[in-house]
């Protein structure tokens, strides 16, 4: 029927979703994941790579986090990255392990958390409005063509804002249960 492609148009749209909860797993109330420090990104050889690639990140303590690089010359970025995060860590370097407390939750971080929790969702309702856009952009180009009548210009732009109606009722959802966790003592 046409170039523009639902299925493509879904699988974008929940892959800001998964991106969303990625960045959620970095955001923990008060004890230490792995996943806290996944979505950080360290300058290394000259571009950004996710923590994943300079070091193993482990949890030994349920209020501590290791960080073992595998290049001794990234530790002190390494380290920097961990406190420009917006996690408000405090890492200490000793030789290529990073140890990183977590510290406990005051109501003032938890509203903190809150805020940027809601920034994460913010950017991934942006995503999905912008894969909106693309999808009725190239709806809109086929009708020009001649690819498509208007009927199915308007049925493909409709199916299009349900999609994205539903991913931006998800992301909402999944907001409001992170907060939730975050704002539970």
């Amino acid at each position: 029927m046409s170039d523009v492609d639902l299925d493509d148009i879904k699988r974008r749209m929940e892959g800001s979703l998964n991106s969303l909860k990625t960045e959620f797993m970095g955001l923990r109330a008060g004890r230490a994941s792995t996943g806290m420090l996944e979505p950080i990104m360290v300058d290394a050889y000259g571009s950004k790579m996710p923590m994943t690639q300079v070091g193993n990140v482990s949890a030994p303590e349920p209020r501590l986090l290791t960080v073992t690089v595998w290049d001794a010359s990234l530790t002190s970025a390494v380290e920097k990255a961990i406190r420009e995060s917006d996690l408000g860590l405090n890492p200490m370097a000793e030789g290529t392990l990073i140890r990183v407390p977590i510290p406990d939750l005051s109501e003032e971080r938890r509203k903190d958390m809150v805020k940027v929790a809601g920034r994460y969702a913010e950017a991934a309702r942006v995503s999905v409005r912008n894969v909106r856009r693309d999808g009725i952009e190239a709806a809109r180009k086929m009708e020009k063509d001649s690819a498509i009548s208007e009927d199915e210009r308007r049925d493909l732009e409709t199916s299009i804002q349900k999609l994205t109606d539903d991913h931006v009722k998800l992301i909402d959802d999944t907001l409001a249960n992170k907060e939730k966790e975050i704002t539970q003592v």
